[in-house]
């Protein structure tokens, strides 16, 4: 190779290193940026799963679809994916997705009528046995393990279908004390079905 062919590819190869240099700069200033808004976007009040709707592609962050036989569907541009959950476990997760502001567990009693009804409805062939009676009051006794249970359930379904930082905005989650809710921004949400309270179509 002459020593004008060699001096061209090195110059080539040196302007090459440059814009990506370049490139790796301006990436960084605009992630500075991003963490910046987000951080003033959460002084704001800005919950983190309305940003993580926002920063999310579609196909990462799927909609949920409860139809009119109240299947959980989770539906993206490249698939649709039911849910498969035992009549209890929906029931309890379609009652804190009715609740977008949340249950604190200690009032869990107060919503023991509302989840026999949710009951009835995923099984309306089924008779309120005594056995079920007993499942249904003990996940809302709020001194029993059994609402919890259930929780870690729905977190480990979800966790099998979605990525971590998208599948915990689908679960039941919330501190010692405080309400525990499913954070999903409810634009998210399409309800394709009639509640005991009133929420859906």
């Amino acid at each position: 190779m002459s020593n004008t062919k060699t001096q061209k590819a090195m110059d080539t190869q040196t302007k090459e290193m440059i814009k990506e240099e370049l490139k790796q700069f301006h990436c960084s200033i605009l992630l500075d940026e991003v963490k910046e808004k987000v951080r003033r976007l959460k002084a704001y009040g800005v919950e983190d799963s309305e940003i993580m709707t926002a920063m999310n592609e579609e196909e990462l962050f799927p909609q949920l679809v409860v139809t009119k036989d109240y299947e959980i569907v989770l539906l993206s541009d490249e698939k649709e994916v039911k849910v498969e959950m035992e009549p209890l476990v929906k029931a309890v997760y379609l009652l804190f997705l009715s609740h977008a502001e949340g249950i604190v567990l200690k009032c869990l009693p107060d919503y023991r009528e509302e989840l026999t009804a949710l009951y009835l409805l995923l099984r309306p062939n089924d008779e309120l046995t005594d056995r079920i009676k007993k499942s249904i009051w003990d996940v809302t006794n709020p001194t029993l393990n059994s609402i919890n249970e259930k929780c870690t359930r729905i977190r480990k379904l979800f966790s099998a279908i979605l990525p971590p930082n998208v599948a915990r905005y689908f679960a039941i989650s919330g501190k010692r004390g405080e309400a525990k809710k499913i954070d999903l921004v409810r634009a998210n949400v399409i309800w394709k079905c009639k509640l005991p309270n009133s929420q859906g179509l």
